[in-house]
């Protein structure tokens, strides 16, 4: 496996992000302008149902990514602020922010807490606290 950095550790799944994301926007139009061409003709009930069916379709795909990245969201919080609290016996600025902390998650413990303290201190962004990491904690666990 190739060693993860700032510039690979992005996680696509070609299938989900590319393939059904298009195959949704497609469907999603071709049943609405069919919807629109029904307007004046028999049909209308069915195409207003297919385009309902592909909003909902489209919903369901929203939420399947939406609500298990807030549970891991929640659980990477977790892990970052006992890790804080195992290094400095302390809790974890309150000025962090999620996406702080989801990005210092890749700072080993020889970094994490410089990086922490110039976050809260300087307002670092998450792309920025990525780019300060020198030696790359890898995160394997997930999808």
């Amino acid at each position: 496996m190739e060693p993860q950095n700032f510039s690979n550790h992005h996680r696509y799944v070609k299938g989900y992000h590319f393939l059904l994301s298009t195959l949704l926007f497609i469907g999603l139009i071709w049943s609405i302008v069919s919807f629109y061409r029904h307007l004046h003709f028999a049909g209308l009930v069915s195409a207003g149902l297919i385009v309902l069916l592909f909003v909902c379709v489209t919903l369901c795909w929203l939420f399947l990514r939406t609500f298990p990245l807030k549970a891991q969201d929640r659980a990477i919080r977790a892990e970052e602020s006992l890790r804080y609290f195992i290094l400095t016996g302390k809790a974890i600025d309150k000025r962090i922010t999620m996406g702080q902390i989801i990005a210092l998650r890749f700072a080993p413990d020889e970094e994490f807490l410089l990086l922490v303290d110039k976050a809260a201190a300087e307002g670092l962004s998450p792309k920025a606290i990525k780019e300060s990491i020198k030696n790359w904690r890898a995160d394997h666990h997930r999808m």
